[in-house]
């Protein structure tokens, strides 16, 4: 952060700012254009995309800025940015494959639209910020390996838990210490949670009941987690992982819940606490072998167990996101990003006794919720991705809290994300079930 923000002062000092276009003004990002606008130097937010137009020129109006204009082709919108000018557009892609914008914040939540505009945007060398963990869980692998092959960053965001907890991962490593797991505390897991139950809580705050769902249920953390997973290379210890219910617990006793064995015997795993305190926060659990090293993280309070505590007791999602944007522009560096192949998959989940011929609503809907499995798994079981469920029909009666298969549903035809999702299934994995292992 320290060489981050010295970089953005001498753009800001040059008049050479990092400049950003942003596909989403929702709750978050009408809230990243204020961020964006007001309170950081060194980037510009020249160019917003939204589904209702409306909703991107008030994220404007909201941020003090009246002298945007909506245009609709691409000459114009260079020259405008080109003029140092604000745009609304009607069309994603000109955002996309506009030449003076250096990176772009996907922030919809969205799968299927997504995957048109992330490709769009890699195909015309743009460095793109993700705040879509669902987006990246599901074909985040995939859609690295063409950022990879266009000398392009894609990245999760500073900020939000994932990136809080990537940060906090590599520092962990970078003292010698090896990280274990990597941890998500929440105030609430109620899998079967729904927008009509959240209806009040998201009127509170002026958020969709369906998007407090997709919290209250445990989809969105689900999804947090396998983005950590796939950039660390960590596991889960079960499906859904433990959960362990920690209410009022400090953080350094409720770790305790953890069995040493598990976490230290592989990879490590990603998983989360329910109430433990300091909400809400994340936090990494590392070992280290050096009796001398032993003793002093000792003499420093971080325990004298075999594991050792680190943690931060938030995140604060759009006030860093900033700090990606130049970490990929000036640095050519990812906050957080796959390793490479899946490592845990999010599968959809019943959540009620489904009938043959529904058709799956949307994630944090009423009738599926995701958890986390292992990719291998996923794959070898062909489980239905969470990020993929929306629209499919179901073919047979599916039991509450059972998973989905790719065999219990029809899936729509011509998605994109579907494509994208087997070109990452084929480009990781062997096609022969019998001998199926990742490359």
């Amino acid at each position: 952060m320290v060489l981050v923000d010295t970089a953005l002062a001498k753009r800001a000092r040059e008049n050479n700012p990092i400049r950003v276009g942003m596909i989403g003004a929702g709750f978050m990002g009408k809230i990243i254009a204020l961020q964006l606008l007001q309170y950081v130097r060194g980037v510009s937010l020249v160019a917003i995309y939204n589904r209702s137009i409306a909703a991107a020129q008030q994220a404007f109006e909201d941020a003090a800025i009246s002298s945007y204009e909506t245009v609709s082709t691409q000459t114009n919108l260079e020259a405008r940015i080109g003029q140092g000018a604000y745009s609304v557009v009607d069309d994603p892609m000109l955002i996309c494959r506009a030449e003076n914008i250096d990176v772009i914040i996907e922030v919809t939540g969205a799968v299927e639209f997504s995957s048109h505009v992330v490709m769009e945007a890699i195909r015309n060398k743009k460095h793109v910020v993700l705040m879509n963990a669902e987006l990246d869980a599901t074909i985040g692998p995939i859609l690295k390996t063409y950022a990879d092959e266009a000398g392009v960053i894609l990245t999760n965001c500073d900020g939000d838990q994932p990136g809080v907890q990537m940060n906090l991962f590599r520092f962990v490593k970078s003292i010698g210490v090896r990280p274990v797991l990597c941890g998500n505390i929440k105030g609430l897991q109620d899998a079967h949670r729904n927008p009509d139950t959240q209806k009040d809580f998201a009127a509170k705050w002026g958020q969709k009941p369906i998007m407090v769902s997709s919290f209250a249920d445990g989809t969105k953390m689900s999804f947090e987690q396998a983005v950590v997973a796939n950039a660390t290379g960590m596991a889960v210890a079960k499906r859904g992982m433990y959960g362990f219910s920690a209410h009022g617990l400090p953080l350094k006793e409720a770790i305790k819940k953890y069995p040493v064995d598990v976490l230290t015997a592989g990879p490590g795993i990603v998983d989360y606490l329910v109430g433990a305190e300091p909400v809400p926060g994340i936090f990494v659990l590392g070992t280290h072998d050096d009796p001398q090293q032993q003793h002093y993280l000792n003499r420093y309070k971080l325990d004298e167990g075999l594991l050792y505590l680190f943690y931060t007791p938030y995140h604060l999602c759009h006030f860093e996101i900033a700090f990606t944007c130049a970490r990929a522009v000036l640095f050519n560096d990812a906050t957080i990003t796959p390793l490479g192949r899946p490592y845990v998959d999010v599968v959809a989940t019943a959540k009620r006794d489904l009938r043959e011929g529904e058709v799956i609503d949307s994630i944090g809907g009423y009738l599926t919720y995701g958890q986390c499995e292992n990719a291998l798994i996923s794959h070898e079981q062909q489980l239905l991705p969470m990020g993929l469920a929306e629209g499919c029909t179901l073919t047979r009666n599916i039991a509450c809290d059972e998973v989905i298969s790719y065999h219990d549903v029809i899936v729509p035809p011509g998605r994109y994300a579907d494509q994208l999702r087997e070109e990452q299934n084929k480009h990781f994995y062997v096609s022969d079930y019998s001998a199926l292992h990742y490359r």
